[in-house]
């Protein structure tokens, strides 16, 4: 009982942790980019800002997936599954 509390209690210390560094990545992201957007203004009329914008929108996106556990392409909790089938069948 105890092995899984601990256990339990590390998976969640680590999951708070990534969703403390998406937060932290949100934060840059906006701030970075309302600085590139101003710079943008004040430079050119042409909008150059959602080229850096949008490629870094996909990455935060993927970011945010992974810090809060959802996969569309192989499923909610797909890796605990297979973490469990592997350990049922030894063939690791």
């Amino acid at each position: 009982m105890e092995a899984t509390n601990d256990y339990r209690y590390q998976k969640a210390k680590a999951r708070v942790k990534e969703i403390k560094e998406f937060y932290t990545h949100a934060t840059v992201y906006v701030g970075i980019i309302s600085l590139l957007a101003l710079l943008n203004y004040f430079t050119t009329s042409f909008p150059w800002v959602i080229f850096p914008a949008l490629g870094w929108g996909i990455g935060l996106v993927a970011h945010g997936f992974c810090a809060f556990g959802y996969n569309p392409i192989l499923g909610k909790n797909w890796e605990e599954r297979k973490i469990k089938e592997l350990m049922d069948s030894d063939t690791f």
